[in-house]
């Protein structure tokens, strides 16, 4: 079925529809991993985008079954669903092969009741889409677009919404290994499977909370057991949005010396709560082969990036640093207090898709946590 892609300044691609077929619009973004894609359109960070694939064929390898572990938690997906509001690709293979497939790539998004397009010229949207800026955008029907004369309704921004609301639990999730060794309260943004996984097999016992939680109240305090750690996880929009419900729980930590860490939202709504200053980037940073460099030794890391706003170095306020930095574009990719337990980081180091160079911050959030623990 013929469809397109409209961007919100009017410029067009005509393409193919698949998938559920049906109309659908959200923020366009691309990114440039090459593997991956189950996990990224199962990464909750991307609620209220349409995701384009510069890799020029999606859906060689097929879609794995939704097989659980002995969490209940999905083995081979970043979150219970599929995130993103539609799909943009070059060209989808129909056919597949992989030991773990169980499906095609179409037949998940059509299961999804997810649209996708094909036929498009991926690089020529993405080079568009780096010189004009990430765009609200419109996948529409060949008939539909017709009856409009040509034109497409935008009927809200997504980054004007609450996406976190949106796509994190309502209930408080306990996840307990066999042999804990502490206890980390889990604030969920739309935190990526992956991050409850690494922890887990380090021993860690989880509290997965919902976005809302206050953990100051006494009556949470009376109902829960102490935490070793707080953690605040990545997920969708604009980190203002929820900067002022957070900022208690972050506050908290610090003036009870509790060992904090966030990871991509939570690195901005981090610098959020201190007083620090975010802003919108041009068109983010989304792929698996962003480098990074460690401030204070220099180390470099090829990481998992997915994010469309940025901290603002200059609005930090005293006793706190850069400790990460974007090689390509400069940009701020993780915060440190220079005597509290607490730090973050713009970046995934639980891959998922992308390297797994930077999984060992999990370890010295670990350390930090047994440092500290009473």
């Amino acid at each position: 079925m013929k469809g397109y892609l409209v961007l919100a300044d009017g410029k067009t691609f005509e393409g193919e529809l698949f998938g559920s077929k049906k109309d659908t619009q959200g923020e366009v973004v691309f990114t440039t991993a090459m593997v991956g894609y189950e996990q990224s359109l199962t990464d909750a960070s991307f609620q209220g985008q349409i995701l384009t694939f510069t890799y020029p064929m999606i859906g060689n390898y097929g879609v794995p079954s939704e097989d659980r572990d002995e969490y209940g938690i999905l083995k081979y997906f970043e979150s219970e669903n599929i995130s993103v509001q539609g799909v943009v690709v070059c060209e989808y293979s129909k056919k597949f092969s992989h030991y773990r497939a169980e499906k095609s790539f179409t037949q998940w998004l059509e299961d999804k009741n997810i649209s996708g397009i094909s036929g498009i010229d991926t690089r020529e949207l993405t080079q568009y889409l780096r010189d004009n800026g990430s765009q609200m955008g419109q996948i529409i029907s060949h008939e539909n677009f017709n009856k409009q004369n040509n034109t497409v309704t935008f009927t809200e921004n997504s980054n004007d919404k609450n996406l976190v609301a949106e796509v994190s639990t309502h209930e408080i999730k306990t996840y307990t290994p066999k042999n804990s060794i502490a206890r980390v309260a889990v604030f969920d943004f739309g935190i990526k499977l992956n991050i409850i996984r690494e922890f887990l097999k380090r021993d860690i016992e989880v509290v997965l909370l919902p976005w809302d939680s206050d953990i100051t109240t006494q009556d949470f305090q009376e109902s829960n057991e102490k935490f070793d750690g707080i953690f605040f996880s990545n997920g969708p929009g604009n980190p203002e949005t929820i900067a002022n419900t957070v900022k208690k729980n972050i506050l908290f930590a610090l003036e009870n010396t509790i060992p904090l860490w966030g990871i991509c939202l939570g690195n901005q709504i981090l610098s959020l709560a201190i007083g620090g200053k975010t802003k919108k980037m041009k068109f983010g940073n989304r792929g698996a082969n962003v480098p990074c460099k460690e401030t204070a030794t220099g180390r470099c890391f090829i990481t998992s990036q997915n994010h469309g706003y940025e901290v603002d170095e200059d609005s930090l306020p005293k006793g706190w640093s850069v400790s990460w930095v974007n090689l390509n574009d400069k940009t701020v990719e993780g915060i440190t207090h220079e005597s509290l337990p607490a730090n973050s980081v713009q970046f995934h180091p639980e891959s998922c898709p992308g390297p797994e160079d930077a999984n060992i911050l999990f370890d010295d959030f670990i350390a930090t946590i047994l440092q500290y623990k009473k």
